[in-house]
């Protein structure tokens, strides 16, 4: 069979990630958004893979994701069995006996319950709409929240909650249809009924993707534990290979780079392998960064591919001797590096991602399979075909009607059944033993633009990784001075880990908007701080300070995979 007659090879993976939102000192969740995305989009993409024959897909964890995701079951779990505290205000607000009195309380959650799309997830439902306009009308006037009454506040919690519940569920659960159907005057046992079900929602989620492994419909992937950006834990100044004018922090060396990227990748194979099993084979590098020293790197801890972005590839083909290939959709190697690296159709993606939204499914999958048949015929003299279609696997629904379900039950099914084009995963495609095209250089970089624009270079973003320099300097001082017993040790390898994530970074900058900004800026600092107190230091008096203060609005969606909320 000529290479034009074999259909050509897709893979949908969906990347799903949190960061650690947790503050140690507080011993409460400081943001929502992890059981909030499990009981609604993980849920969602497992029930609608599981439900379609012929549906494959590569999903992607990041492993701070998955202990979130089983400590919130745990807490739900304690606290209907053994009255246990729940640790995240508004889980705990929902089953409060008695709901808030203190103005500055009942304004938190009034804001905290209309952190929603509001065309979507608010004004779907009316009585959510009704409770949302009553709060528009309060906004910040404390001096109306005395006209509002217990049973509002019980009535807003709960619609939110519902709202949030997965598309899957709410088709078939009798219980929601139950509470939705009531529509106002929650009682306790009305809002305790509903946490039971988020429990079990939590319970499930991971059980279900590991069995859909076993299952061979979805591969199973990893991202470095805490997500870092390995590439700039290794080298700063490799940021200067795809933006050769960026200002750069202080110090252009991160200390023992090399050791911590080798923690977060031990580690997360480590609670990976203790939630599914077994160990991936793939990784999805945290915001798909890479370049020559990460990709060899990944290579030694055993991968057989990774993935990125389509822009890393084309500023790698412009260094390539010789003609480029004619087709790009297809596996590559850095020299004679053995791992394989997949790159992402950025056009598809992105249309996935930011712009089918507003369209009919049907339309918008008969638009996507358009475009592949186009690239398939575009590369109908290439044996090696393989389409890489990555995205976040969380925001995105809340833009689309019922959480993207007629879409992604369109999707599946078309591209199960279509013809000419075989729906597959990373793993399967290299086990049809393609040849992959050479590269004699790899330009450092991410999935946004191709840099490390996202992440370091303009001043606040560089503030932040002087924060955090300084922060592994003292970490490595204690740590070599034998002071710390060895949980100690551990807490603070496991601390010093979450401060490296990547979100911080993301978030600084005046270009996302202040509340948001607000929210991870001070987390940041937090999570700095309680690492001080784990190596029993003082923190540094500036981490009182705000490093950025944002000032954009609403967050646009073109050029944000995932985050744990935008807007």
């Amino acid at each position: 069979m000529s290479a034009s007659q074999t259909p050509v090879r897709v893979v949908l993976c969906w990347h799903m990630h949190q960061p650690h939102y947790f503050d140690r000192e507080s011993n409460q969740y400081q943001l929502p958004w992890t059981y909030l995305h499990a009981i609604k989009d993980y849920v969602d993409m497992a029930a609608i893979i599981e439900a379609t024959d012929g549906a494959r897909a590569v999903v992607n964890f990041a492993p701070t994701l998955l202990e979130q995701i089983d400590d919130y079951a745990q807490q739900v779990n304690g606290f209907l069995t053994q009255d246990k505290p729940l640790k995240d205000p508004l889980l705990n607000a929902l089953v409060s006996p008695a709901l808030p009195a203190e103005p500055e309380q009942c304004l938190s959650i009034i804001k905290a319950c209309l952190r929603a799309n509001r065309e979507r997830l608010i004004n779907r439902f009316k009585p959510y709409k009704r409770l949302a306009k009553m709060a528009d009308f309060i906004d910040n006037k404390t001096e109306y929240l005395a006209y509002l009454s217990s049973e509002y506040f019980a009535d807003i919690l709960t619609w939110y909650h519902l709202a949030w519940i997965g598309e899957t569920v709410r088709r078939k659960d009798k219980r929601i249809k139950r509470l939705m159907k009531k529509a106002h005057g929650y009682t306790l046992k009305d809002r305790c009924e509903l946490l039971t079900i988020i429990g079990e929602l939590l319970d499930k989620v991971l059980p279900m993707y590991r069995r859909l492994a076993e299952e061979g419909k979805v591969e199973l992937s990893v991202t470095p534990y805490a997500h870092p950006i390995v590439p700039l834990l290794l080298d700063i100044e490799s940021t200067h290979e795809a933006m050769p004018d960026a200002d750069l922090p202080i110090l252009h060396q991160y200390p023992g780079g090399e050791e911590r990227s080798r923690w977060h990748i031990h580690e997360g194979l480590r609670v990976f392998e203790e939630h599914f099993g077994f160990r991936p084979k793939g990784c999805w590098p945290s915001e798909g960064a890479v370049s020559e020293a990460a990709l060899r790197l990944f290579d030694e801890e055993g991968f057989s591919w990774v993935a990125t972005g389509e822009s890393v590839l084309r500023h790698s083909l412009a260094h390539l001797d010789g003609d480029h290939p004619a087709c790009i959709h297809r596996p590559y190697q850095l020299g004679d590096t053995p791992v394989q690296c997949f790159f992402r159709d950025d056009g598809l993606s992105d249309l996935i991602g930011f712009t089918y939204a507003n369209w009919h499914a049907d339309d918008a999958v008969n638009n996507l399979v358009h475009h592949i048949e186009n690239i398939a015929d575009a590369c109908a003299h290439e044996p090696n075909r393989v389409i890489s279609i990555i995205l976040d696997g969380e925001n995105a629904w809340e833009y689309y009607p019922e959480n993207g379900y007629y879409f992604l039950s369109a999707l599946y099914e078309r591209l199960a059944q279509h013809k000419t084009i075989e729906l597959t995963t990373f793993e399967k495609v290299q086990q049809a033993e393609p040849k992959p095209y050479s590269l004699n250089r790899l330009v450092a970089g991410s999935w946004v633009y191709g840099t490390f624009s996202t992440w370091i270079g303009d001043a606040d973003k560089n503030r932040g990784w002087d924060y955090l320099i300084e922060a592994k300097q003292c970490f490595d001082k204690v740590i070599s001075s034998g002071r710390l017993n060895e949980q100690q040790q551990r807490e603070a390898e496991r601390q010093m880990a979450i401060c490296e994530g990547s979100d911080w970074f993301w978030w600084f900058g005046d270009y996302n908007p202040s509340d948001s900004v607000k929210d991870f800026d001070r987390l940041y600092r937090l999570q700095l701080a309680e690492l001080y107190r784990i190596l029993g230091e003082p923190p540094p008096e500036h981490l009182t300070q705000v490093i950025s203060q944002g000032g954009g609005g609403k967050v646009e969606t073109g050029g944000v995979m995932r985050r744990g909320k935008e807007a």
